[in-house]
């Protein structure tokens, strides 16, 4: 037994930390913790009615309605005008509710989205065990020898419930318009010709992607995955753009209740400026600025100055693969650490919607925000699947491209052998 246990010592590895962390997250319940503490807010209906002795604070009134005497007598003067206004104050205000274990249970999309969460973590503490903590076998009993086939499967599964996840949002009637839906089915077909573009070299001098020879049926499968990256993640997409608008204060509102707090602001644009930058590392002109591909260091200058900067300074290339790894990783983490500020200001978004139409017009027709802010509370845990979604893909693509696969040519061969 313990000879067994010895020969896979890596699958045993895997397999025990798997069990301990689903055990522990069994009971930490850290999808929950991760969310919990977000403010959502209602806006009720006949709240002279409800509030006779609850207690109940308003989060923000109408900025007529405070507590200075001679503003109340100015209230009761327009009281007595015949211009009587039949705009009941009360049915505007909004109460603030923090999310806690109970409210996001009852969200729809809490199953997937805890469940993602979940397998997620499982995958990544595999790829990081398997990185860090792996022991180098001989290949001598196979496969499984090497443990690599555990963080494989673990990583693949969760990129299926990304996808399935994505796709039953995608469909979903109520969750977006179809204007978005129309728009995502427009960027999915772009991704197919793009992938079928970088899949075929058509321009090799423009993107920085080394995919080597490929046949048609490779060619067909990249092109698909593209189209259903670029289909997918357009709504998360148009929802971080505006979660980003709301919380850096674009419109310049200066409105304390929609604030985002100068750290929640400060991983917004670390967030943008990461992923831009990122993105930028495969473009092609901006790889050459970076890389030092000039192999003789003594050259002379008559030389550099007829090449100019271009190739003769930056990184070698070994390391600049390894910053864009590092510069991957980083953007995943900012990703994952901006899932909180976008999804409260997407919450906050339903607030600026009341704002506005509660200042644009003296009798303000407010049942459009007070459906808003249901929806918005509606489908809390759906949206914070759609802003958790693009970092759980770059870190799992990230982790299953660090794995190396030579180990199981080397294991099909000795069993060929």
């Amino acid at each position: 037994m313990l000879e067994l246990l010895g020969s896979y010592r890596n699958l045993t590895l895997q397999i025990l930390l798997s069990l301990f962390l689903t055990l522990v997250l069994s009971f930490v319940k850290i999808s929950i913790i991760f969310l919990h503490g977000l403010c959502t807010y209602i806006q009720p209906e006949n709240l002279n009615q409800n509030n006779t002795g609850n207690g109940l604070r308003p989060a923000i009134r109408r900025p007529s309605s405070t507590d200075d005497p001679k503003s109340n007598v100015e209230v009761r003067r327009r009281n007595r005008s015949k211009d009587k206004s039949e705009f009941d104050e009360s049915n505007a205000q909004i109460f603030r509710i923090k999310l806690d274990e109970d409210h996001l249970r009852s969200r729809m999309y809490f199953t997937e989205y805890n469940s993602l969460f979940v397998i997620s973590f499982l995958a990544v503490s595999c790829f990081l065990l398997d990185k860090y903590f792996g022991i180098v076998e001989d290949n001598s009993h196979g496969v499984l020898s090497n443990g690599l086939m555990f963080p494989i499967v673990l990583g693949f599964i969760a990129l299926c419930k990304v996808f399935v996840a994505l796709g039953k949002i995608s469909i979903e009637r109520s969750a977006s318009k179809e204007s978005e839906k129309r728009l995502s089915l427009i960027f999915g077909v772009l991704g197919f010709v793009f992938g079928i573009i970088i899949s075929a070299g058509v321009f090799p001098k423009g993107f920085d992607f080394q995919l080597g020879s490929v046949d048609a049926f490779c060619c067909i499968v990249i092109s698909f995955s593209m189209a259903c990256i670029g289909g997918f993640l357009y709504m998360p997409a148009g929802r971080s753009a505006r979660s980003f608008w709301v919380g850096t204060d674009q419109i310049r509102s200066n409105l304390s209740i929609i604030s985002c707090g100068w750290f929640g602001r400060m991983i917004l644009y670390a967030n943008y400026i990461v992923s831009v930058f990122t993105s930028l590392l495969w473009i092609h002109p901006l790889a050459e600025v970076l890389v030092k591909r000039s192999g003789d260091a003594g050259t002379s200058g008559s030389s550099q100055s007829q090449s100019g900067l271009v190739g003769n300074v930056g990184m070698l290339s070994d390391d600049f693969a390894k910053f864009r790894v590092l510069c991957l990783l980083l953007s995943g983490l900012l990703q994952a650490m901006a899932v909180r500020p976008n999804l409260q200001m997407f919450l906050n978004e339903a607030v600026l919607s009341w704002y506005q139409r509660l200042h644009g017009s003296k009798t303000p027709d407010l049942d459009f925000s007070r459906a808003k802010m249901f929806l918005h509370n509606h489908y809390l845990c759906l949206v914070a699947l759609q802003f958790l979604a693009p970092s759980v893909l770059v870190i799992l693509f990230l982790g299953l491209s660090q794995i190396d696969l030579s180990s199981f040519a080397v294991s099909q061969l000795w069993k060929m052998a």
